[in-house]
């Protein structure tokens, strides 16, 4: 089993086609590609995501995704839980799942922690509510202005953030294990990362401290992560991916 892993993708596939990732010549479906966050393949909820998801379908591997804060989740909370490889996953195509928060994984002989989520950090200007009265003299204001705001339940949710019993889960789970992995898969950076890499402009919350916390505790070799657009590797361990695609050894 091979593992690949990379950043963002906000329902581009374009990485995935076989003139850029060439190395899918000799995967088959018990190898697989984890996308860290902001997968967005599932935007709409309705058959205007089949060609994305029907392309991924159609690949040689296996596509997993830990799911970001752009993500439409009244949408992927329809798909039903099952389980994989000791942890609980959404099968959105039968070779393309959503990795659930606080899972650990047993792939290829490794242990992966799994954690999705992150807070949007494009909402400044506010969250409009699509049944309001003045939602479309408002939403009109707003975009003419450039300003930077989202649509509850269309470009929002606040499912972004795990939940109590997601966290609970989380540290049940590493419990476990004996807080030892081999690999931490997120989508946002712990706090001091966070911080290191947005100076004055990090606003740390609830689930990067807890990241911060797991990756204090936790005896692991690298953590991996999305959101912030870049590719990176701060302190020998922790590796910001965007469109970048990298092998596990």
């Amino acid at each position: 089993m091979a593992i690949y892993l990379t950043g963002d993708t906000h329902g581009d596939f374009r990485r995935f086609l076989p003139e850029s990732f060439y190395e899918q010549e000799t995967m088959t479906k018990k190898d697989i590609v984890l996308v860290c966050g902001d997968f967005g393949g599932v935007w709409y909820g309705d058959k205007r995501d089949n060609d994305g998801l029907d392309f991924l379908e159609q690949r040689p591997f296996t596509t997993a995704f830990v799911p970001g804060n752009h993500e439409n989740y009244d949408a992927l909370r329809t798909y039903p839980l099952e389980k994989w490889h000791g942890g609980k996953v959404r099968p959105i195509r039968p070779s393309v799942l959503m990795l659930e928060r606080g899972q650990v994984f047993e792939l290829g002989g490794k242990r992966i922690f799994t954690m999705g989520g992150a807070s949007s950090h494009d909402i400044q200007d506010g969250i409009l509510e699509p049944d309001d009265p003045l939602f479309l003299k408002k939403f009109q204001r707003l975009n003419t202005q450039g300003a930077l705001f989202r649509v509850n339940h269309r470009s929002w949710w606040k499912e972004e953030l795990p939940d109590k019993e997601e966290y609970e889960e989380a540290r049940s789970n590493l419990d476990r294990g004996g807080w030892k992995v081999d690999y931490i898969i997120t989508h946002c950076a712990p706090t001091s990362i966070q911080n290191e890499l947005l100076r004055e402009r990090s606003t740390p919350d609830a689930l990067t401290d807890f990241l911060e916390e797991v990756c204090q505790r936790c005896q692991f070799k690298y953590h991996f992560f999305g959101h912030y657009h870049s590719n990176l590797v701060l302190r020998q361990k922790h590796v910001l991916l965007y469109q970048q695609i990298l092998r596990l050894k």
